[in-house]
Order: structure tokens, then sequence, then C-alpha cells
């Protein structure tokens, strides 16, 4: 396969995963990851998953495998979780920048595997996309972010989950969460107990380096500004809708992105200066997670200047959900 002949030079390919599109190159090549910062514009601070296809690559990354680490990889693995270990010297220190941990996953998509598989390494790889912007669920979106700074785009079309992996830490006796995704807490105390959630998941230290990818204050943002509502249903729908009418009376583009629940809300209050989406069902937080990330690039696409969200219930892949609607926001939140 040309991907994975790529890769196994030192070039650096786009693929498809369950979560999202990834950016991959060698993990053990620095002049490969260096190519991977490069392209993304990525600060040097920010760490890189290492994916895998097999359970034994996993030692050659690592100094040891935790036993909370082994009981999570066998329940949840392949799939959206990365497990952040005790680092190989092996690994370059630009994958993990400059921590003694590494964050290792094995993504659940046979596009991705087959890729380590035939490169016959592990990749490193983060979202496909310029950083700091909504990451790619397709392959369309990879193009229009990174056409002619890369060498390739593998489309294995629309991602299933369309957040990024869960991330935890199971360095210590407890382990840690430190960016939610497509594996809730709950099924991961499910499986090994007591689960923490690191406080820079809601509120963000910049002194403190970021130990998971996603950590950063502000991220998978569009252009436009992002309003995130909360309050009852009934009167946060009620703000939005007052804005969107003077929005639509001052001539800004507007878009709403909202849940089948509160949509009715909406009509005729953007017109044909932007739009409505809807994201999914409030009981169904795996359509909102899905569409989330293609509905804030359409923002972009559409050149809407202001961007109103409603929030959800964080509990399952809720919590994920909010997670990204916070750090696309900005911290710019409306309560009513």
């Amino acid at each position: 396969m040309e991907a994975a002949a790529n890769i196994a030079g030192g070039g650096i390919v786009a693929f498809p995963t369950e979560t999202v599109y990834g950016l991959g190159g060698s993990a053990l090549c620095p002049e490969a990851v260096e190519k991977i910062f490069l392209a993304k514009g990525r600060p040097g601070d920010n760490p890189l998953i290492v994916h895998i296809a097999y359970f034994w690559q996993a030692p050659f990354l690592v100094r040891e495998v935790p036993i909370k680490a082994k009981v999570l990889a066998r329940r949840f693995w392949p799939g959206p979780l990365t497990l952040v270990m005790p680092k190989s010297p092996a690994v370059p220190e630009a994958v993990t920048a400059g921590l003694d941990t590494v964050a290792v996953r094995m993504p659940d998509h046979p596009v991705a595997r087959e890729l380590i598989r035939l490169s016959r390494c592990s990749i490193a790889a983060p979202s496909a996309n310029i950083s700091g912007k909504p990451s790619p669920t397709t392959a369309r979106h990879v193009l229009r972010d990174l056409y002619g700074k890369i060498d390739g785009v593998l489309d294995g079309g629309p991602c299933e989950v369309g957040v990024e992996s869960t991330v935890v830490d199971v360095t210590s006796r407890v382990p840690v969460l430190l960016r939610p995704g497509g594996i809730s807490k709950e099924q991961l105390e499910e499986t090994v107990g007591e689960i923490l959630v690191d406080p820079n998941i809601k509120e963000p230290n910049g002194d403190v380096p970021p130990r998971s990818p996603g950590m950063k204050y502000t991220h998978y943002a569009p252009s436009g500004k992002v309003f995130l509502v909360e309050g009852e249903p009934e009167k946060a729908a009620a703000w939005i809708r007052r804005e969107c009418l003077v929005n639509r009376e001052k001539g800004r583009r507007t878009a709403v992105l909202c849940s089948r629940e509160t949509a009715h809300f909406y009509n005729g209050c953007v017109g044909s200066n932007g739009f409505v989406e809807v994201l999914g069902s409030k009981s169904e937080l795996e359509s909102v997670a899905r569409h989330l990330y293609s509905a804030l690039r359409r923002c972009d696409l559409e050149n809407i200047e202001n961007i109103y969200l409603e929030t959800y219930s964080a509990q399952g892949i809720g919590l994920a959900v909010m997670n990204r609607m916070y750090k696309a926001s900005g911290s710019n939140i409306v309560r009513v």
C-alpha cells in the first residue's frame, strides 16, 4: 500500500479512525514527527497519541504496562480509549512534549489498523486539522485544512464516533481522566473502579504543561464567535431566538446548532443569512457527538459570525460533547 510505504519512509498521511481522522507518521522517527507539527501548526508542548495495531507493540513504547492499563485495554481495545503510561526511551521527546509518559491507543477502524500493520511501525497521530480548529470527521475536512501540506489522505468515509478518544492516565494508583471521549467515565469506573477527573477538563491552567492532547484552553473552535447557552431548554431557546432576530436585523450571519427537541423554536429566526442545524436528540448524545464537528466546520464554510450552542447532559458521552463545546466557545458561556 502506497500510504504505508510513505509512512515507513518518513512521510505523513491522514487516515480514518472511529473517532476522527488522524495525521500519522512513524512514532519512532523524529523527522516524521516534526512534519506533523509543521503541517498542523501545532504547539510543541502538545503531546501526540501513538497508535498501535497489536498488544505486543505496547511494550516497545512504554517502560511498564500498569495492571489497570491491562484491564482497560482488555475491555476497550481496539476502541476510542487512550492510555497514558511511563514512556520507553525509544520514544522521541517530540512525541511526548518532553514528558516522561506516552499516550497509546489501538484504534477500532480497519483502515487505521491495516495502515499500521503494513507500515510495520507504530504511528504517532493527532487529529488531521489545523491546530485549534474543529477536528475532521471526513476526508474532505482533511483536504480543506491540509491540502498540499501532507503526503496523502486515506478516505474511509465519515467517522463513527465523531469526537476524539478518551484519555486516561494510568500511572498512579487511581487512574485520572485527562480528556473525555468515546468511552465514558461511567464505563471506565465499571471496569476498574474509581476514576479521578483532571480539573483542566473544565478549567484549564495555562501554567501547567498539558499531559494529553485537547487540554489547551482554546480548541475545536471555528472562526466565528461561539456562545454556549446554559439554562432550562425553553428559556435557553427563547434567548437564542431573540439573539438570532437581532442578528438578522443587523445583517449578521448566524448559526444555531440545536437538539431535535428544540429545533421548532428557531423556525424563521435566522432566514437566509445563516442556518439552523439539528445535531441530534438530547436522548441520543452519540448522534450529537457524531455531528458536532461537521456542523462547526459548516459555520466556517458559510462565514458565520455568531454561533449558538445548546447544552446537554454531561453523563456518558455527553461529558465529551460538553467538553468540546466549552473549548470551542473559549469559555464564552451565557447563563439564562
